[in-house]
């Protein structure tokens, strides 16, 4: 399934349910078919995004210390800042121009 998330502060961004269900782990929320993320929820949102970002990141920093090279190659693959990025920034600017974060509408 595709999703799309829409806001009049920013352009639409489309995930696959993969990513989609990982960043709403994240954010503590159920994804469903359809739903808004309110401006009053987003710098909770948006920190929860970051904190798991920077954990990711400081995970891959460890694994590459180690050199454990196998390992690395696979979490590169998924790197969770990077797939997360689009996102995010469209969180950022919702808060920013105090616009809700729409999906399945």
């Amino acid at each position: 399934m595709i999703y799309q998330f829409r806001s009049k502060a920013g352009p639409d961004v489309i995930m696959l349910a993969d990513l989609s269900k990982r960043i709403f782990d994240i954010l503590g929320r159920p994804l469903e078919p359809k739903g808004i993320l309110t401006v009053e929820k987003l710098p909770d949102l948006i920190t929860s995004l970051e904190t798991a970002i920077l954990k990711d990141h400081e995970e891959r920093s460890n694994v590459q210390a180690e050199g454990d090279v196998g390992a690395e190659k696979t979490k590169l693959a998924d790197r969770l800042g990077q797939r997360a990025y689009p996102f995010l920034e469209l969180l950022k600017q919702a808060k920013a121009k105090d616009e809700p974060v729409m999906w399945g509408v």
